[in-house]
């Protein structure tokens, strides 16, 4: 039988830290300013953070903003089906004045 290299038993070392903000799982490492109680309210959610910081609520796009935002969408969606409807009519032209005359 093959012998076992390496040992199943788990010493408490962090190979990789799968500790990663923004995932459901994280959990923010402790302060010696928040473990003692004394972390403000400004320390806790981080320097310019407004009263919506912590419930999740998106913030309001102005008309302007929401403008460039679909004027950009509009953009790409265009910029992709004239490419799709450029392949279609190039391979198109190819069957017809190359491959089939």
């Amino acid at each position: 039988m093959r012998k076992n290299r390496f040992d199943d038993l788990d010493d408490g070392r962090v190979i990789a830290s799968m500790n990663v903000e923004g995932m459901p799982w994280y959990t923010p490492k402790p302060s010696a300013e928040r473990a003692s109680g004394r972390a403000t309210e400004q320390s806790v959610r981080g320097p310019g953070a407004g009263t919506d910081a912590g419930t999740g609520a998106p913030e309001k796009m102005t008309r302007q903003e929401s403008v460039a935002f679909a004027c950009g969408v509009l953009k790409a969606v265009l910029l992709v089906a004239f490419a799709l409807i450029g392949g279609y009519f190039a391979f198109i032209w190819f069957c017809v004045n190359i491959w089939f005359s």
